[in-house]
């Protein structure tokens, strides 16, 4: 985005001064980006939103989605344009009622100019209207648009809602969804949060979908295809909705025997992180050729191929384990991915432990064991890995060996301490890397700067006594594979 000087004659300049008050100068566009230094044009600046009420239509014969956006905001400075992150075409854009002017720029930006300059701190509504069809769309040479052969889906990260609806597409902007749409009767469409209604008229059924808690954009998901759909509660009281494609083939036992203990799962993390955040819990398996898993608010997406092996409640445990741990508390920047997946590794490791499959003490010494001195694994820092490397293994495996790391220097009782109190500390806002170390320093009464400078940021192996010399490494033993490896090694391609 490059904002526009015109040099106006001198009556044009005139006229400009007695259409426009004094204090116009203080008016200017909002920035392009929100700020990330590993996704500079991501997200923007200028407002914060409060809620998006997506109301859709979608046919899956000739993937045309058409759409009606209302985005509640507020803005933060005194602002005479401002910018949404989209890609398909817009036929209209309302502001608190008003016609604006819009155009495109980079690779998905939509320039919106209301009629009249915005100070600081007015409530806004902005209404786009739009169509088009997602899978021809693609911003930096890739398209996260999901065709199926009776659909599509939207999920991926760290970026998916440019596919289907504008947005201020970052985490730190999160906001409260309601998603309806309507596909042709026997198609149906999930989303996020709990289900409100359906209703049928002239050959489609309209869904609405309601997300009551703040979620950060890339946790908005869309399903549009035929499910099996199953409903149940947990112990604990969470209702589960769960969603399997018709057609998954010799994939479907294995899916279903994995998800299905969504309920089971939720209630056992519920001991390690506290109360479930949400109205719901549940994930689908659509038909899709893509490899991972991702942590969709209340509504996990599963690739079949994660079950491609058999059953893997390993998988399931790590994206409901994100439920707290990226999606509740959600990063400030990107920079911070190590709070959303060493937790979620970690977790597989708990689970590990409970299914008496290895504890999270020999996971660790075999992932410490296995990565010699010059293997590049340590030289990715999973405090701040780089947006090359923000999804490699080291964030994930190296990331789990520094939560360990914690638990011993600080014993079990504040070790757990911290992973509860956390996600309440934070209950729906965002948090980065430097905000959990202070906080487990808190709760612990120890500094803690050298050991998370050593496990989190240095690119070298650390020394075996920074973590536990006793037990890390035996000098001449090769590492004891944990029976539970293999699965949760089968979960790598997962955010």
């Amino acid at each position: 985005m490059h904002r526009r000087i015109i040099a106006p004659g001198a009556l044009a300049a005139a006229s400009l001064m007695l259409a426009i008050p004094a204090s116009a100068a203080s008016y200017s566009p909002g920035a392009p980006g929100i700020g990330d230094p590993y996704y500079p044009a991501y997200g923007n600046g200028g407002y914060d939103v409060s809620h998006y009420d997506l109301r859709l239509q979608y046919q899956p014969a000739t993937d045309e989605l058409a759409g009606t956006a209302t985005i509640l905001a507020k803005t933060t400075q005194d602002l005479s344009r401002f910018n949404l992150d989209f890609l398909l075409d817009v036929s209209e854009v309302r502001v608190n009622g008003a016609a604006a002017t819009f155009a495109t720029s980079g690779q998905h930006e939509l320039e919106i100019t209301p009629k009249t300059p915005l100070p600081k701190g007015t409530p806004i509504t902005v209404v786009v209207r739009y169509s088009g069809v997602p899978s021809t769309k693609s911003a930096y040479g890739f398209n996260t648009w999901h065709r199926t052969p009776d659909g599509a889906v939207a999920a991926d990260e760290p970026e998916s809602a440019w596919w289907w609806f504008p947005s201020n597409d970052h985490p730190s902007d999160k906001a409260t969804y309601d998603v309806s749409v309507a596909v042709p009767n026997g198609t149906q469409a999930i989303s996020n949060g709990t289900l409100q209604s359906t209703s049928s008229q002239l050959g489609w059924t309209r869904y609405n979908w309601r997300q009551n808690k703040p979620q950060a954009t890339y946790l908005a998901t869309l399903a549009l295809g035929r499910f099996d759909i199953t409903t149940s509660t947990s112990d604990g009281g969470v209702p589960v909705i769960n969603a399997y494609s018709k057609d998954l083939g010799d994939n479907d036992g294995a899916a279903r025997a994995s998800v299905e203990r969504t309920g089971e799962i939720v209630d056992w993390l519920s001991g390690y992180f506290g109360p479930y955040p949400f109205s719901t819990a549940g994930g689908y398996v659509p038909n899709t050729t893509t490899g991972y898993a991702l942590e969709t608010q209340t509504r996990v997406y599963y690739s079949q191929k994660q079950f491609a092996n058999g059953a893997n409640t390993s998988v399931v445990v790590h994206e409901l384990a994100h439920q707290w741990y990226g999606d509740d508390v959600s990063l400030k920047g990107w920079k911070d991915i190590w709070i959303n997946e060493g937790f979620a590794r970690y977790a597989q490791w708990l689970w590990s432990e409970h299914e008496g499959e290895g504890t999270a003490q020999q996971l660790a010494d075999y992932v410490y064991a296995s990565h010699p001195a010059d293997d590049a694994f340590w030289t990715i820092a999973p405090g701040d890995p780089g947006p090359e490397d923000q999804f490699e293994l080291p964030v994930y495996d190296r990331g789990a060996l520094a939560i360990q790391a914690l638990r011993n220097e600080i014993g079990d009782d504040a070790f757990f301490a911290v992973l509860k109190g956390w996600p309440k500390e934070h209950a729906y806002g965002n948090a980065s890397v430097a905000d959990f170390r202070a906080y487990a320093e808190q709760v612990s009464g120890k500094s803690l700067s050298a050991l998370f400078d050593t496990w989190l940021f240095q690119p070298t192996k650390p020394a075996a006594p920074a973590a536990r010399s006793a037990s890390i490494t035996k000098a001449g033993v090769a590492p004891v594979q944990p029976k539970s490896w293999k699965k949760i090694a089968a979960t790598n391609d997962v955010h």
